[in-house]
């Protein structure tokens, strides 16, 4: 699976960490930017990787932040998004089974990496239920 990634610079260094562990463990990791630690605009980096989800240059993306907030709201103002903040694996779990969660967004500022890398792998490894649920997804995709 390809797997798109974008950050400000207040996810830049858990982007690293992120990227790094994606790496490992088979993914593609296209790397939307920023490329360091320098004061930048998150909306820019958003809509750089939604847009590239648009044009089919993968399937899912991880948006980082100082607290991920930023880059949700930017995320989901694209129609074909669906971004879900998530701070733990639960969320994570239900964005994907429930929500068909297409973007995952994190905080780098309020997340550990250990925590950042339990909460990617049960997001990418949750399916979508589904069923009643899609319903629910057509009503505002």
């Amino acid at each position: 699976m390809k797997i798109g990634i974008g950050s400000d610079h207040g996810g830049f260094a858990l982007k690293e960490h992120i990227i790094a562990y994606l790496t490992k463990e088979g993914y593609e990791v296209i790397d939307v930017g920023n490329h360091g630690e320098a004061s930048v605009d998150y909306p820019d980096f958003a809509n750089k990787l939604c847009l590239a989800m648009a044009a089919g240059d993968f399937e899912r993306g991880i948006l980082i932040c100082g607290t991920g907030i930023g880059m949700s709201m930017a995320a989901n103002r694209h129609r074909h998004i669906r971004a879900a903040l998530c701070q733990e694996s639960f969320s994570a779990r239900m964005s994907r089974e429930h929500n068909n969660a297409n973007v995952l967004c994190l905080g780098g500022r309020v997340l550990g990496v250990e925590l950042a890398k339990d909460i990617v792998s049960t997001w990418l490894h949750t399916d979508f239920a589904g069923g009643r649920h899609q319903n629910r997804i057509a009503r505002f995709c």
